[in-house]
């Protein structure tokens, strides 16, 4: 079943919760958790996910009302935010397509890029690969990141040392970049996993 990207979010927060809390959120949570001001919109969400299969009301805890979401009636996805040049920088561009993912990489953090170029093709990362991606603002050394180079994104390895970070393709015709300290530096999020289609 395909959901507006709006529902989608709704249903991923859901996702996310449940995965990471061993329990659903109650609607109150779901309120902070989406900056939704008020409850009878996420009643409206429920309804209208009930309607469509998406959703059922149960009983959890104690007794207390909960949600479940119908896996087998959903598609579950991330959005696609734009293509990431596993090469030379090129800007990341936001977009509505969603992409299919497994549920355990369901998060609120977590987005998908498409990779272009062939510079990381010594991780098998090869040019149309879909990448998942968590959100943050730092990495460990040695960790696949997506990094932004004076507002340009690219796909490297990041590695910090002698007080300098470089960014480390996996392709042997291509250069380590070196971040000078003039640059405008930050990291956008780091891989969790790779995704191909071979049609």
């Amino acid at each position: 079943m395909y959901l507006s990207p709006k529902k989608q979010k709704f249903v991923n927060f859901i996702l996310g919760f449940t995965h990471t809390n061993e329990r659903p959120p109650t609607f109150v949570e779901i309120m902070k958790g989406l900056n939704i001001s008020s409850l009878g919109t996420i009643h409206w969400y429920v309804t209208e996910l009930e309607k469509e299969g998406v959703i059922k009301r149960t009983r959890g805890h104690q007794g207390k009302r909960a949600l479940s979401i119908l896996e087998q009636n959903l598609r579950i996805t991330l959005p696609l935010l734009g293509i990431v040049q596993a090469g030379y920088p090129l800007e990341v561009f936001e977009d509505n397509e969603q992409i299919e993912v497994p549920p355990s990489y369901i998060n609120e953090h977590n987005f998908v890029l498409r990779v272009r170029g062939d510079s990381m093709i010594e991780e098998h990362i090869q040019e149309g690969d879909f990448i998942i991606v968590r959100e943050c603002k730092t990495a460990q050394n040695g960790e696949l990141v997506i990094a932004y180079i004076n507002n340009e994104a690219t796909l490297k390895r990041y590695y910090y040392k002698e007080n300098q970070i470089e960014l480390h393709p996996s392709n042997s015709n291509f250069n380590i970049i070196i971040v000078n300290p003039e640059d405008d530096f930050r990291i956008g999020g780091t891989v969790l996993s790779v995704m191909r289609n071979y049609k």
